[in-house]
Parts: C-alpha cells; structure tokens; sequence
C-alpha cells in the first residue's frame, strides 16, 4: 500500500533537486552577461552638452541689440562647456529672427510701396537681408512652396530682392523648410559641433532632397542627428516610398548616429526601427527644461546632471532657454547666465562639468554604447532562460505539492512556442516571472526555516512543508502554539540576522534571470522596458501572505474554511479599509510615473550627497527593518509571522533595482546592499526597543502582580 506513496515522493523530491540544479545554472550563467554589460557602461564615459539655437534666437529677439546679445552669450556658453549647437528645419519665424528676411502680408508690402492695398490678395512678401541670404535661401523656398502647390515669383524693394508666395502669412509660417546653410556654416566656423533636429514634416519624402541635406551635414562635421515631434523622419510615407529604410541607408552612408530623448510620452515612431538599422549608434539625452532652466538653482541642476549620468546612463544633456517675465521688475528675464552658472560653477560651488569629471565622466562628444553580441552569449542566455522556467516551476511546486515537474515541462513547451512567435516577449516573460519567484521563494524559505526551529522539522527533503503540526487545536485559526519557548534572545538574534542574510541572497540571485535575460543593448537605451513592474510588486506580497495563512496550518482546506468563517467586525472593515488605502498609496509609487512629495525629495537629495548612491527608502527605512524584526519575533511569537508579509516587500525591491535596465549594473548592486546594510542597522536598533520594552513590560507586571498578592 505504501509503495505508490514512496515512490511518488521519491519522484517528486528528485524532481525538485533538479529544479534547483537547473535554476542554480541560470544564476551562474547570467553572471558572465552581467559582467559583459557592466564592461560595456564603462565604456562609454563622456558627456556632452547641447543648446538649443531656436531659444537663443527667441530670447535674443526681446534684445535691444538681437546679434550682440547673441554673439557674447555663444561666447560665454562655449566657455562654460557648451560643444553642441541644436539647429532646426528652418521657417519664417526662424529666419526672420536670424534677421535673414523680412515678411510682410498683402497690405503691408502695399503700404511699404506706397500703393493702394490689394483687393482679394492674402499673399506672403518675402524680401532678403542682401544678395548672399536671397542666393542660399531662395532654392529652399521655392523647393518648400512649390513643393505644396504655391505660386512663388520675385518681388524686389529698396534694391533688395524678395519673393512673393501665394498663399497667407499664417500658412506660410507653418510651412518646414530646410536648416538655414548660412547659420550652419557661421556656426560651425565658430567652433560649435551641430546638432540637427529634424521632422517628418518634410512630405512627401524626398530622397534626393534628404541625400542632398544629409550630405551637406556630414561636410559640417555632423555626427548625430536627434528628432523633433513624434515621428522619426520617413516615418509617414514608409508604407508607401520605404522612407523609413532610405533615411536609415543614408544615415549609415554618412556615419550618422542619433539621439533618444528620455521619458518621452510617446516613443517617436519609427526611432526603433532606424535604431536597430543603425546598429543601435544611439545615445541617451536628458533635456533640461525652460521653467527649471529658469526657476532650479546651479547647483540643482548641476547634480541633476550628476544624476542622470551616473544613475541613467545618460551622455548628452540639452539645454533649453525661454524669455520670461520678470516678477519682481517690469523686463523680461532669460535663463542663460543661470545655465552658464550650472555648468562652469558660481560663488566656489562646483560647476556641472567639473562634477561630472570627479565622477569620471569628461566632457566632450557623446559616444554609443560599445556593445558586442558573440555567440556564447546566446548559449549563455539559452542557460538563463533554463534556470528562469525552473525557478517559475519550484515557485508553483511550492503551492501544488508535486506540481514542479509538469510545470517544467509545460513551460518549455510554451517558451519554446513564445519564442518562434515573439523572442522579446519570452525573455521578458520569463524575466517577470523569475523576478517574482526568486523573493517570494527566498521568503518561503526562511518561513520555513522559522517553523523548523518552533514547530519542528515538518517539511519533505527539498520541499518547503505541508505537513500536519502535531496536537493542533482546530478551533484556532492556525491551529498549534502562538508562543514558543526556549529560544534565549541571544540565539534568536543570530538566527534572524542569518536568516535575512542568507535570505537576502537567495532573492539577489534572483536578479540574475532580469540581466542575464535582458540583455539587449535596447533595453539599456530604453528602446525596450521591462514589462510587469506592478505584476512584481503586487505578486510576491500575495503569494506570501496567502502562504502565510493558508499553508502555515494543519491544511490548506481547514485554513480556508476557519478564514472564511471568521466574524466580520467594525474594527476588522476598518483594519481592511486601511490596509487597501495603503495599498492602494504602494501600487501608485511603483514605477517612473510615481510622483514624490518635496519632503521626500530632499530626503532624497539628503542620501544621494551622504552616499554617492541612493539606496531605496521602502528597503532600508521600512521592509528590511521590519522583517529583520520579524525574524527575530517569529523564534518567539507566531503572530510575528505576517511580517514576513513586510520583508518580501524589500526582497521584491531588490529584485525591481536590477529591472531598471538603464541603470548601471554596479550602481544597483551597490544600492541593494547600501539597502540592506543600512536596513539590518535599523532592524537591530528596533530588536533592542523591543527588548528594552518587553523587559519593562514584565518588570511591570510582575511588580503589579506582587501589587495584588500583598493587597
């Protein structure tokens, strides 16, 4: 009779110990790829700082004397450490402010002719600065106007020559043209590396046009190019033209890069494709905008600066200006000696550039990513994808005793499938998956450590127990002792303080599946994210805390029936009420949408300036100090057993520092174990509390008992 029991557990316990074999292979195998990306970080080193010329040329138009203004803040900005000048595709606003061109409506050239104005005529007069302006720029207003269906002829005024383009001033103002050539000449003459910003806007495309433009940036010097809006160039007319790939060859023609603006909305579209086109000559810009350009101090925006090279990989930084109205004076105001401060430093504070270079980023030109995708990488990330499944498998083995090894075998099969359908979609599934089993497992098990210590050894070899706890009352909701003895403080502290350790390591392992399996040079762009980010911090508190009151019991029936049987009370719907609010607060942090208050900014700011690196509040300050405690408490108390509800929160969060792809892969290890060290401080300082207030509480109840014997 016991035959078919014996084997199946003998089965079933090797099934596991594969498991685990298979799972602790994915973990060695990631480390090489972590240690390949960590290479590649520290490769690309140099920061490069960008103007907008569009603002100059809007603020230096409120000036009295518009080109003196701007020739010595260009002077200055170089000075500071400004190398990149953006440029835009040119309109008549922009020329106009250049002080190339002059626009006039209908009635207004009538007047300046001293004619009569003309009747049903809405027309654009278009008369150049001189003979230079009107033989660089004419080519590019017919090519814009006739291009869209508008008569342009020649006009003439005061010996100047002009156009006349047959349609209103309003259309015309938002008609895209090509960059002004002679800004971009005068500009690189200056010194000032170019930085084209272009459109989609440009339709339909034109390749010989684009061909033509692309080449004359690569005499200027350009490298890179970033875009303006929400479409990559070619983007609109690749159905039809294959835009898209043409723009992609040219830019491999010419040796250009691009650009990609980080936290944008909306990804440009088509940016991806021309990204992978390209082979991912790419880099990561940070644009400063006109209201903090204005408002945030220098040194605030200096370590902003410091903060996203060093924490995001960001390498250019774009600076943008906007005229304002003074609050305290009649004039209006710009931020360009605010930003000239935040770069070269003010009043001895450390400029932005002099910090970057402490921290071993020089200024210069921004350079790619110096990935390299060999062969063994793939067998190594096929390895991870192993472990990664195997782990999923023991995480359901853990709830369906025996349910490990069909797990497996179901989840090679659909991986296998997911793959020929999706690769990006499998490695983040399995990403998100592994992400959520590591901590939650690690948890688990030190639940289970826990038990065996208290209740007794109850679980199967390389199980994490289901057995019955002997002389169960049933009538209690977890049935056996809520107070263990003989467990003296001394022994219980080094046990928790064990027990968190190795704990902690086990969900640091879990780690490993997120880099090892995201490895992508695109994910490091932030062309791709990882995906599920509130799946991982709602998943392993859930899976927990079920654990904790389901499988902590005689049965997972008998736990559920006394749960369900339990009385509902006010104080119960007010404990729940609270509980979901608190919740609710959590999911709403999680991610990059989640917003800080000021207090906690300064905080923040407070830890970053203390320690280089900013270790997670909600690990040190909260999850890690309370399961510390709770370890400690477990030894004693069963109640102290939903703490470990609190500590896989720390556990998680490990795990999600990895998941930021975009960061360093040093910077977040260093930051998880700031976390736990800082996290294990402040978890014995709260032990000693609570030794300190039992002590007292029993001096104070044995002296009341003492009380009410003498009485």
């Amino acid at each position: 009779m016991d035959t078919l029991p014996q084997a199946y557990r003998f089965w079933n316990r090797a099934a596991r110990r594969l498991l685990l074999v298979l799972t602790a292979l994915g973990v060695l195998a990631a480390l090489p790829l972590g240690f390949v990306r960590h290479q590649m970080e520290q490769k690309s080193k140099t920061v490069e700082f960008v103007f907008d010329y569009r603002d100059l040329l809007l603020v230096a138009s409120y000036q009295a004397h518009p080109q003196q203004f701007m020739e010595e803040k260009l002077a200055l900005l170089k000075e500071a450490g400004v190398t990149t000048l953006a440029v835009f595709e040119g309109s008549l606003d922009d020329f106009a402010r250049a002080g190339r061109i002059t626009v006039y409506n209908s009635m207004q050239a009538a007047l300046l002719q001293g004619e009569p104005a003309p009747a049903d005529e809405n027309y654009t007069y278009v008369l150049f600065a001189d003979e230079k302006a009107a033989e660089a720029l004419e080519p590019l207003f017919r090519r814009a106007f006739e291009a869209s269906g508008n008569a342009v002829r020649t006009w003439s005024f005061g010996g100047k020559p002009g156009l006349v383009l047959e349609t209103s001033v309003e259309d015309a103002q938002l008609r895209p043209m090509e960059p002004d050539p002679l800004t971009l000449e005068e500009l690189a003459a200056a010194g000032f590396r170019l930085l084209p910003r272009l459109t989609d806007r440009i339709r339909p495309y034109d390749p010989d046009l684009m061909d033509e433009m692309l080449g004359r940036f690569a005499e200027l010097g350009v490298e890179r190019l970033l875009f303006e809006g929400t479409e990559a160039t070619g983007f609109g007319d690749q159905a039809q033209m294959q835009s898209l790939d043409h723009f992609a060859s040219l830019l491999n023609k010419y040796g250009f890069g691009l650009a990609a603006i980080e936290n944008m909305r909306t990804p440009q579209a088509g940016f991806a494709t021309l990204a992978f086109k390209t082979d991912y000559d790419v880099v990561r810009l940070y644009s400063l905008s006109e209201n903090d350009a204005s408002t945030m101090s220098p040194a605030a925006i200096a370590d902003r600066f410091l903060l996203a090279a060093k924490d995001r990989n960001i390498r250019m930084f774009y600076l943008n200006a906007a005229p304002m109205r003074s609050a305290s004076k009649p004039t209006i105001t710009d931020p360009l000696d605010n930003l000239v401060a935040a770069l070269d430093g003010r009043d001895g504070e450390e400029g932005a550039v002099a910090k970057l270079e402490r921290f071993g980023f020089k200024a210069g030109f921004a350079e790619p990513f110096d990935y390299r995708y060999e062969g063994w990488q793939k067998v190594l990330r096929a390895v991870v994808a192993l472990g990664a499944i195997a782990i999923i498998a023991l995480l359901l083995d853990a709830f369906l005793r025996g349910f490990g090894l069909i797990a497996f075998v179901i989840g090679l099969v659909g991986s296998a499938g997911l793959f020929v359908l999706s690769p990006s979609l499998l490695e983040q599934a399995l990403a998100l998956g592994a992400s959520v089993a590591a901590p939650t497992l690690a948890v688990i098990w030190a639940l289970g450590r826990v038990r065996a210590h208290t209740e007794g050894d109850r679980r199967p070899v390389g199980g994490f127990g289901d057995a019955d706890p002997a002389g169960a009352d049933d009538e209690r909701l977890f049935g056996g002792r809520w107070l263990f003895d003989g467990h003296p403080a001394g022994r219980r502290l080094v046990s928790a303080v064990f027990l968190f350790a190795v704990t902690s390591l086990l969900s640091l392992c879990g780690t490993a599946f997120v880099f090892g399996l995201l490895t992508n040079v695109t994910y490091s762009l932030v062309l791709q994210q990882f995906r599920g980010v509130s799946v991982l911090h709602a998943a392993p508190i859930f899976l927990v805390a079920l654990y904790v009151f389901l499988y902590t019991g005689r049965s997972v029936s008998g736990q559920l029936r006394k749960l369900l049987r339990l009385k509902v009370t006010v104080l119960g719907v007010v404990v729940a009420a609270v509980l979901a609010g608190v919740g609710y607060y959590y999911m709403t942090r999680t991610g990059n949408s989640g917003q800080v208050t000021s207090i906690e900014l300064a905080f923040r700011n407070f830890l970053e300036s203390t320690f280089g690196v900013r270790p997670r509040t909600k690990e040190f300050l909260l999850a890690h100090p309370l399961f510390v405690l709770g370890l400690f408490l477990s030894f004693r108390y069963r109640a102290a057993w939903v703490l470990m509800i609190a500590g896989v929160l720390g556990q998680l969060s490990m795990v999600d520092t990895f998941a930021h792809i975009h960061s360093p892969i040093l910077l977040s290890l260093i930051r998880c174990l700031l976390g736990l060290g800082l996290g294990l401080i402040i978890g014995l300082i709260l032990i000693a509390l609570w030794q300190l207030g039992e002590g007292a509480w029993r001096r104070w109840a044995l002296s009341a008992k003492g009380k009410r014997r003498s009485a």
